[in-house]
């Protein structure tokens, strides 16, 4: 069975923003199908919209399937991981530039943070995951990937000066995407 990788952008992201082309890319050589989905309303996110829209995209999951997550996208993920059935899960998910509470910034995405994440369910449903972040991201504190790290029991890559991890902060190719994945998907 052929490897599937999703990547989900963050707030007012794009599918050709980014690393995510790139990653794309470079997957796809090694054999994944790659999807990069168009969030709906990316200006204006509502969990319950981005969550029934994965759930329609990624459909049944199993250990074949990926998941990579940005900024907003990582949030979108966790709340996906946690309302699969029992006997669902995924291989493993990547998640960069992630937090799971609110950051007190934009009022946009508050709805992603109206109860807190049930990290024992996300658990249950994905045994793998990598957290990255920047030591200088201008909205993401260090902190909010160690929070990811503990309650996850993630692997840990703190890159150095990559500010947010987008195309902002000059990150059209990301690398320790492409290989972190192939690991896990071993």
């Amino acid at each position: 069975m052929k490897k599937q990788a999703f990547i989900i952008h963050g707030w007012e992201g794009s599918p050709e923003s980014n690393w995510f082309p790139w990653v794309k890319t470079e997957l796809e050589k090694n054999n994944f199908d790659v999807t990069v989905p168009q969030m709906p309303n990316a200006d204006f996110p509502k969990q319950e919209e981005w969550l029934s829209f994965m759930q329609e995209i990624i459909g049944d999951t199993d250990r074949n399937i990926f998941l990579i997550g940005h900024s907003l996208g990582v949030i979108a993920i966790l709340r996906f991981l946690e309302v699969l059935n029992t006997n669902q899960e995924i291989g493993g998910a990547i998640l960069v530039s992630g937090f799971s509470e609110s950051l007190g910034l934009v009022s946009e995405i508050e709805n992603f943070f109206e109860k807190e994440v049930n990290y024992e369910k996300v658990r249950l449903h994905c045994k793998k995951f990598i957290v990255i972040n920047s030591d200088n991201d201008p909205y993401v504190p260090t902190e909010k990937g160690e929070i990811l790290r503990d309650k996850l029991d993630a692997k840990f890559i703190i890159l150095h000066g990559a500010g947010h991890i987008n195309k902002g902060s000059g990150n059209f190719e990301l690398q320790i995407v492409v290989e972190e994945l192939l690991k896990i998907a071993k």
